[in-house]
């Protein structure tokens, strides 16, 4: 039997690339359901080639488009709106749930496919950065395992397998450094999206390529390696990695590091998330080590404010880190829509993070209304700034 998979977010980088796996192992998997915001041409084209047996359209008013764009293809069902997939992911031929959507819109539907019991691809990082706790005791409750899918945790996945209950003395998390690796202070405060855009090793979509620049991406990695692997933010470090051929490291007990490597292809990690424990054949370029120069070097937290104030948030708990997400999805918008400066995105977060209500426990209606606040915050600190 097939294995029938439903992916959230599937016009975007993650869900193309897992489609294209998908493709090269249709033997074995097959695509239950496609769901994505408003790329309706796009998921359109998608639905005909993998025909599933629905399809979503997160934005309501898309509906009656996407209606007219499959109405030839009657056994696909058309469905709408962030209800429609929280209901579809608890679909009873659903084996596993490809969690590739960006943002806070991700919990909701990560939370419906646990309670099914679904296995769940995690992509959508912000999913344990604003919620890990409760993610993590539902996933306990209902049986729901979960396997990354960044290529970072799927490093650090990778590396502790097979090694039981050894204790883990540190996660050495790398990253690419981004862009302005080597820019200075004055540098950072003029550069444009353009040059934002440009990451270095990696395809992304624009919300992460922007977070990798300014390393909030990887502060919400460490939140995620957190919850993921049991470990505390003060035995997480990072390392840029500028060549992106270690994708991350574990340091046992006995000084001794295990590491994945590999030249930078995502869809290593999506397949081995669909697969495991299994390794399945994937076309693409191998690592040559001949070729390939290994270079590590520490962050910069004065310079890349963002990551330092991840840390704080992790440090901080309840519901910090959930402000920072929230704060960061708005400057990052307002960012990418020339309404505020590269340097300017975390000044609007650190505020944020000290006007908003703080809750040291928090449950799941205490993110919502803590989302809710913090973006209204930084929309208020954002208009401030023009």
């Amino acid at each position: 039997m097939k294995k029938q998979i439903a992916i959230l977010g599937s016009t975007g980088s993650i869900g193309t690339q897992a489609l294209d796996v998908i493709k090269e192992h249709s033997d074995l998997y097959e695509v239950y359901c496609l769901t994505a915001n408003n790329k309706v041409e796009e998921l359109a084209e998608q639905a005909r080639q993998f025909n599933p047996a629905a399809v979503v359209i997160a934005n309501e008013a898309k509906y009656d488009e996407l209606k007219n764009l499959l109405a030839d293809l009657p056994d696909i069902k058309v469905y709408a709106g962030k209800k429609a997939i929280d209901e579809i992911v608890e679909a009873e031929p659903i084996d596993m749930v490809l969690t590739a959507m960006v943002g806070f819109a991700g919990l909701n539907p990560t939370i419906h496919a646990i309670r099914a019991h679904k296995k769940i691809c995690l992509a959508n990082k912000e999913t344990l950065v604003v919620a890990g706790e409760l993610i993590c005791k539902l996933a306990a409750e209902y049986h729901s395992p979960i396997i990354p899918v960044d290529s970072e945790h799927s490093a650090i996945f990778q590396s502790i397998i097979g090694e039981g209950d050894n204790e883990i003395e540190k996660i050495l998390l790398t990253a690419s450094g981004g862009p302005f690796r080597n820019f200075t202070k004055e540098q950072l405060g003029s550069v444009t999206k353009a040059d934002a855009l440009k990451h270095p090793t990696w395809s992304m979509g624009a919300k992460i390529t922007i977070d990798s620049a300014t390393m909030m991406n990887k502060g919400f990695e460490v939140i995620e390696a957190k919850w993921l692997f049991g470990v505390p933010a003060d035995k997480i470090q990072v390392l840029v990695h500028p060549q992106s051929i270690v994708h991350s490291a574990v340091q046992f007990c006995d000084g001794a590091v295990k590491a994945q490597l590999g030249v930078p292809d995502m869809r290593l990690p999506i397949q081995f998330a669909f697969s495991y424990p299994d390794r399945l054949h994937l076309n693409g370029d191998r690592l040559d080590l001949f070729k390939h120069p290994l270079e590590f070097f520490e962050p910069d937290m004065d310079k890349f404010r963002c990551l330092a104030l991840a840390f704080e948030s992790i440090r901080k708990g309840g519901n910090m880190p959930c402000i920072v997400n929230a704060a960061n999805e708005i400057v990052n918008r307002g960012f990418l829509e020339d309404r505020c400066s590269f340097m300017q995105m975390s000044d609007i977060i650190e505020k944020t993070m000290s006007r908003v209500s703080f809750s040291e426990k928090a449950d799941y209606d205490t993110y919502v209304a803590t989302d809710a606040e913090a973006r209204r915050i930084a929309k208020e600190l954002l208009e401030i700034k023009n």
